[in-house]
């Protein structure tokens, strides 16, 4: 069997439960070094066959896997965060299905939300924004042309920005273009969770010359919206005692 396992944003505590018991009873475990925390090996046992997957191919992964899998070993395969976002995932389950072995997931948690915490934001504030944009720059992966910075920033809702801190200066400009003023908050998180994260709150019309400052270059996700701010919005209707639930009669 085959698990693709979420590591979570960095902090080896981040794991699932469900993630770190599949880690600790797997035969082959295939993580992406370059980006997932090696500390979190430490729960493998110390005969399980360990392969960095930032080195090889897909072909070379696959080969690893489906011959583990064959052998009837207990396979994980450890994508940062949560591996439906940005995890390259589907392909290597299309061909498994062609080779006609199982696999589960487990999700992870993603670095939007690992970011969250380390900032201890919350992106759905009523009367600010009750959507939350997960999105990129086109880079070598093409996005495609109705999902363009400038469209998705028109709707001025909350947004996590993956892969794109290279292109600060690119991203600043296309946010403005689609309607966020320069003064709109923001908040640049590197590393989210890890030991060495860095985290700056600042607004659209700085945020390139405060990343440079900073030197982060990469692996760091761009967050946008009033919600970072949280100066002025509604109190929530769940629990506004002028309102009744399925669970208290509001108070008159």
């Amino acid at each position: 069997m085959v698990y693709f396992v979420g590591a979570g944003p960095g902090a080896v505590d981040l794991i699932t439960v469900r993630g770190m018991e599949l880690l600790k009873k797997a035969d082959v475990i295939i993580y992406a070094g370059s980006l997932v925390n090696p500390e979190l090996l430490g729960y493998a046992k110390e005969d399980a066959e360990v392969h960095n997957s930032a080195v090889m191919t897909l072909e070379e992964v696959m080969d690893v896997m489906i011959n583990a899998a064959r052998a009837g070993k207990e396979v994980v395969r450890l994508h940062t965060g949560e591996p439906s976002v940005y995890g390259a995932v589907r392909e290597q389950m299309d061909i498994l299905d062609k080779e006609g072995i199982s696999y589960e997931s487990c999700p992870g948690v993603t670095a939007a939300f690992g970011a969250a915490s380390s900032l201890n934001l919350e992106y759905t504030l009523p009367g600010i924004s009750q959507t939350l944009i997960i999105t990129r720059l086109e880079g070598k992966t093409k996005v495609p042309e109705k999902e363009r910075m400038e469209l998705l920033a028109q709707h001025g809702s909350s947004m996590a920005i993956y892969l794109s801190i290279g292109m600060i200066e690119e991203l600043a400009e296309k946010l403005l273009k689609g309607g966020y003023t320069p003064e709109t908050p923001a908040a640049i998180v590197y590393k989210a969770t890890w030991s060495e994260e860095k985290k700056i709150v600042c607004t659209i019309g700085d945020m390139a010359q405060k990343t440079k400052e900073a030197k982060i270059v990469k692996t760091a996700v761009v967050l946008i919206g009033e919600a970072i701010d949280h100066s002025s919005y509604e109190r929530s209707k769940l629990y506004d005692p002028e309102f009744s639930t399925e669970f208290r009669e509001k108070i008159k």
